[in-house]
């Protein structure tokens, strides 16, 4: 990776965190998820479909996590641009299961060091805190603006850019200097590539558990399934078929509740 590239890569980390200058809907999530998180790093690196083709899998397995009361288990925006990048770095020339499999090993560390950069952030962020009470206590709310927004980004900022830069030019050094995917063991990237596809199936089934309302809504999504595998539909078209059933069938059931 060039500087160019690795600076895009740490500044997207940072935009795509609670909290960033974009705001949550459009940080948190919209840029911190992981399917746009892998679009972005393939547009800079240039290699989109690669990129999808991680992004995809790593956006199944991360459907179920939460942030209950602002809580982060995991940093999905640090995970998903580490993890890609990494991917695309010493995937070259693999095969998609042990590219996944790369995705996956650099998803933990991006994942850890964005974890640890969070709390770090908390603590960083208490002092601020306590000058904006007082500021409120004094009736200077105009002033608030400053630990809560100045100082709380460049808090923001130190905490996702820098070390984001830190770790991607790390892992380009590694890449000129050595072969690093050649020190993992095939079957290593080969198990992790399948662990990713179950936890993507776990992680689809947990939400589908919370869109089912009752029984017969699995056929609905069978027959999805089938549309797509075996009449080899694109999801764009099923999505579209998907509307249509959905607006007819609220209409017949509007109209039923009338006739009543």
């Amino acid at each position: 990776m060039t500087m160019v590239q690795i600076v895009l890569i740490g500044l997207f980390i940072y935009l795509g965190s609670i909290g960033s200058i974009v705001g949550n809907t459009i940080g948190w999530y919209t840029l911190g998820r992981p399917l746009v998180a892998s679009f972005v790093v393939g547009l800079i690196l240039g290699d989109v479909p690669t990129a999808m083709a991680v992004g995809i899998p790593l956006q199944i397995m991360y459907m179920g996590n939460v942030t209950p009361g602002g809580a982060v288990a995991w940093d999905l925006s640090y995970a998903t641009y580490i993890g890609t990048a990494g991917a695309l770095i010493f995937g070259k020339g693999m095969g998609t299961t042990e590219i996944i499999g790369l995705a996956v090993v650099f998803a933990g560390i991006g994942g850890l060091v964005g974890q640890l950069m969070w709390n770090f952030s908390y603590a960083l962020n208490l002092p601020l805190n306590r000058a904006a009470n007082r500021y409120a206590q004094a009736g200077e709310t105009k002033k608030m603006f400053i630990p809560n927004v100045v100082f709380g980004q460049l808090i923001g900022f130190a905490c996702r850019f820098i070390p984001a830069v830190i770790v991607l030019s790390s892992m380009t050094v590694a890449s000129a200097q050595t072969d690093f995917a050649s020190l993992i063991p095939g079957w290593v990237t080969t198990v992790l590539g399948v662990f990713g596809g179950m936890m993507a199936a776990l992680g689809m089934g947990i939400i589908l558990s919370f869109l089912y309302k009752r029984q017969y809504h699995i056929v609905i999504f069978l027959a999805g399934f089938i549309l797509v595998t075996y009449f080899k539909l694109s999801i764009m078209a099923v999505a579209i078929i998907a509307v249509i059933t959905a607006v007819l069938y609220y209409t017949a059931a509007v109209n039923r509740k009338e006739a009543r």
